[in-house]
């Protein structure tokens, strides 16, 4: 903390930051490339497998209990990501789909009025109309890159990551690594089982006899990249920082993961597009820079502002 009581976050952790962001972000694009060699629940059990083992033989389970663990796995597992992977085999684009679930940001916040009593504020009523107009904007104008099948089960990951969340605070948990390996013990059998029922044997022998080396490395993206890598960085960077230092890249991820389908994908950019990211990015802009806006000298409406 400097003398004007600013935190000052060095070169290389920015970089750190930034390098979270962009695995997050080209997630959506590298999903998209296995889908095409995997069915999508089975892609999701691989997924967490790889993120459990061999992981699990080197950490240590975190001091919760199962019950958290088991929930979080479910909802995180199936809820947030089957559903995603099934959402983006043909129903939402990689773009759009990196967009929409950031929502989870809000019902986070919606649950946290439910179960933890906390009031909405001003700026969060706002912020959540303005990611509202966003999606019904994409819904207004949907097309084979958002079908309302698409996302619906987009939407309901992201209902199932904000409970996720709510159960990960709800636990205690401080080693969020830690929390995500043991948790995909309880998120790979119910995802292998939809998997066998829902896509059937021949399917699921058939990709994995067939599956090149752009799924397995699609899938090592998963869960080294983008759990190990990213949940570990993350938090690396959270015990050394205040979380508003750190938090507000994460507004990054859509913009990434919207650039990259573009120019990796070709996925089409068109006016309403750009309308729709710019509303609910706007809403997650506004959700994390409020508050922060509040704290500093000078600040016109700062008396009452952050409440």
């Amino acid at each position: 903390m400097n003398a004007s009581g600013h935190h000052h976050v060095p070169a290389r952790h920015l970089l750190l930051a930034l390098a979270v962001v962009l695995v997050w972000g080209t997630n959506f694009t590298v999903i998209r490339f296995a889908l095409d060699e995997l069915p999508p629940l089975l892609f999701a059990t691989l997924r967490f497998f790889f993120a459990l083992l061999p992981a699990a033989f080197f950490i240590r389970r975190p001091p919760v209990s199962w019950r958290s663990l088991a929930a979080y796995g479910v909802l995180i597992g199936v809820g947030q990501f089957g559903l995603l992977y099934i959402a983006m085999n043909g129903f939402i684009s990689p773009g759009l789909a990196s967009l929409v679930v950031q929502s989870h940001v809000f019902f986070t916040i919606v649950l946290a009025m439910m179960f933890a009593k906390e009031g909405l504020r001003p700026f969060q009523i706002v912020a959540l109309s303005l990611s509202v107009l966003g999606i019904v904007l994409i819904i207004e104008h949907g097309d084979a890159s958002a079908t309302l099948f698409g996302l619906t089960l987009t939407l309901i990951a992201a209902l199932s990551w904000g409970i996720g969340n709510h159960v990960a605070k709800a636990s205690g948990a401080t080693n969020m690594l830690a929390f995500v390996v043991w948790a995909s013990l309880f998120a790979v059998p119910p995802l292998f089982v939809a998997s066998l029922v829902l896509e059937g044997w021949p399917a699921i022998s058939s990709a994995l006899v067939h599956a090149g080396p752009t799924a397995w490395a699609a899938v090592l993206w998963q869960s080294v990249g983008n759990t190990m890598f990213g949940y570990a960085a993350w938090g690396w960077l959270l015990a050394r920082h205040p979380a508003a230092a750190i938090t507000p890249t994460a507004m990054l991820v859509p913009i990434v993961g919207m650039a990259t389908s573009a120019i990796v994908l070709g996925e089409a950019l068109p006016a309403w597009k750009i309308g729709a990211a710019a509303l609910v990015i706007g809403g997650l802009a506004l959700n994390v820079l409020w508050p922060l806006a509040t704290r500093l000298p000078g600040f016109p409406w700062r008396r009452g502002a952050g409440a």
